[in-house]
């Protein structure tokens, strides 16, 4: 496929609990699947020069699940990275997060820590993921490290572009969003990224995420090509 001159692509990956449940199975089977999917995704959208994929694995609403459903998609978020930091290595891949880490469970704190560490020069593609994340949260965290700035006077409040406070963000350095894929056939964004999505394309396909292969993901990338960005602007369309 030729440049879709797509720098950043995000996930909402739904429907795992509903594909468990269509089959007779517990929905953490369901994200157990889901885990499985990531990897091809990911694959796809280096094959298409797309520097920076987002996931949202789990927001701050989250925890409202099963405390057993929550220990088992942390369970196989640790058997992914121990089981891929191979592949990421390999590809100059580097493994980022966005969201507060401390309430996860230890040990999936450490291998995600670990999968940092090791990738953390690699330059060629950035793998971002969303785990006890809220766009809100984002947003006001990122006023109070301001805030904090402008009091221990390293900033001046009549200074505050845009552009500098995208940098207290969690995606601090990382472009904004230009295409966000929701599975399932839920049309919402859920808290997921609000500032990063302002221009973005959505595309909502009904397909639940342990099914989104990378023909799906190919179809999402052609009807992005039919789209006319205009970020306010006039379009190609006039």
């Amino acid at each position: 496929m030729e440049n879709l001159n797509i720098k950043h692509i995000a996930f909402i990956m739904d429907g795992n609990g509903r594909w468990a449940k269509k089959r007779g199975l517990p929905r953490h089977l369901g994200h157990k699947e889901g885990c499985e999917r990531v990897i091809e995704i990911y694959e796809e959208c280096a094959a298409n020069n797309i520097q920076v994929m987002s996931l949202y694995a789990f927001s701050t609403e989250n925890w409202n699940r099963p405390k057993a459903e929550i220990n088992h998609l942390f369970n196989y978020l640790e058997l992914f990275f121990k089981r891929e930091i191979a592949r990421l290595l390999r590809d100059g891949c580097q493994v980022r997060t966005s969201g507060d880490l401390s309430r996860l469970p230890k040990k999936t704190q450490k291998v995600i820590a670990d999968a940092k560490e090791k990738t953390k020069d690699c330059k060629n593609y950035v793998f971002n993921i969303c785990l006890n994340y809220g766009g809100r949260d984002d947003i006001v965290r990122a006023a109070k490290l301001f805030a904090q700035d402008v009091k221990d006077g390293k900033k001046d409040i009549d200074s505050l572009t845009e552009n500098e406070f995208q940098q207290y963000l969690y995606t601090t350095d990382l472009p904004p969003v230009d295409l966000l894929v929701r599975t399932s056939g839920e049309q919402r964004i859920s808290n997921f990224m609000p500032w990063q999505l302002a221009y973005a394309e959505f595309i909502f396909t009904p397909t639940y995420w342990p099914d989104f292969t990378k023909a799906e993901l190919r179809k999402c990338l052609e009807e992005y090509k039919t789209r006319d960005r205009r970020f306010g602007g006039i379009g190609d369309g006039k």
